[in-house]
């Protein structure tokens, strides 16, 4: 048992206290790391290999119900540096996406997230589509994304300054930093923007330098990092699960293994806060249901047609629309069979009790 770090600078929520008025603050903690089922959780008596309990996991309705990174959970410690966690009780603004070759199907990526640091590298990873795609899902789940353009040591001032109009001129107010690790420019600006006891998670593909941003942040090498490299102008993977750190100045910062896959999950408001600037023109729509597609009168096609609106993020609007919706509809089809299938148990078990 060691590293204690407060509950105050871990983000303990104070309400978890009005539920379980029978426990006290040394009864919770935040899970820091999470490695298959398998937990380090840390509250200010130190940090504790865990693991669920029996019936956490025979209760457990799918895989939501077990902890990820960001969670504050129950925990019972029975050892030195060993516990037991019996519940998740507190996870809210949980990042997820669809879970890689499984349809219909939700991974929770961390939780009790406040910002999230969406990552680009200047070098062959500068994509929009991309951001507007993390942008969706911090919206969909009430996170504050912010965009750090990174390694700008590698390009020119003339090329940074397109790439900063490519951004402003599609991702409509959003807040960008730009930063290298390797010169530290930018890294001031970083790090004023980090208060004591938010949550900050990094996300981005492998390589981008999310790690290296995280080790200049605490000034020393916390996290692994690979170079860039040889002929591939790319970063190395070094994050392989996700973990928590406490800043010493204040601050949680969550860092995340590279993402490949980044597949919509749901239809709440996410996509319409990305496309605001689509969804205003889509107001004068001759028609209240119209898909953008192909319908005559469409004020969204119009837009396009007259440069208003980009082809590249009308298009990318239209895709990520037909992935959430094709998430729900799966999810529905999923459903219903189990409900089909649990009417079918129930009228074999009526007829063998006559």
């Amino acid at each position: 048992m060691e590293n204690k770090i407060s509950n105050a600078a871990l983000g303990f929520p104070k309400s978890i206290l009005n539920n379980y008025q029978e426990f006290n603050e040394n009864d919770f903690g935040r899970v820091i790391e999470e490695h298959k089922e398998r937990y380090v959780v840390q509250n200010e008596l130190g940090s504790f290999s865990a693991e669920i309990t029996g019936q956490l996991r025979f209760t457990a309705t799918d895989r939501s119900s077990f902890p990820v990174v960001g969670d504050w959970v129950r925990m019972q410690i029975f050892d030195e540096d060993k516990a037991l966690v019996h519940e998740v009780v507190h996870r809210e603004r949980a990042l997820t996406r669809q879970a890689v070759g499984r349809d219909a199907e939700v991974q929770y990526i961390a939780s009790n997230i406040d910002t999230a640091f969406i990552v680009e590298a200047v070098n062959r990873d500068f994509n929009l589509n991309r951001m507007e795609r993390y942008m969706t899902l911090c919206y969909d789940a009430g996170i504050h994304p912010v965009f750090i353009l990174n390694k700008v040591d590698l390009i020119s001032e003339d090329r940074l300054e397109e790439m900063k109009f490519e951004i402003e001129n599609r991702l409509f107010g959003m807040d960008l930093i730009c930063t290298s690790a390797t010169s530290t420019e930018g890294m001031s600006k970083l790090k004023d923007t980090i208060e004591e006891a938010k949550t900050y998670c990094f996300l981005g593909s492998s390589g981008v330098g999310k790690s290296s941003l995280i080790n200049v942040l605490f000034d020393d090498q916390l996290l692994a990092t690979g170079a860039i490299g040889d002929g591939n102008d790319r970063g190395k993977h070094t994050t392989t699960s996700r973990s928590l750190h406490v800043l010493p100045s204040g601050g949680i910062l969550i860092d995340n293994p590279g993402t490949r896959e980044v597949g919509m999950v749901s239809d709440n408001d996410g996509l319409s806060t990305t496309y605001a600037y689509i969804e205003d023109i889509a107001e004068d729509c001759r028609f209240s249901n119209c898909t953008h597609v192909h319908e005559k009168g469409c004020a969204v096609i119009e837009a396009v047609n007259n440069e208003e609106i980009s082809e590249e993020a009308y298009q990318n609007y239209l895709r990520l629309g037909r992935e959430q919706a094709h998430f729900e509809s799966t999810v529905a089809e999923r459903r219903k069979k189990g409900k089909d299938l649990a009417r079918v148990i129930k009228d074999v078990k009526r007829l063998k009790n006559r």
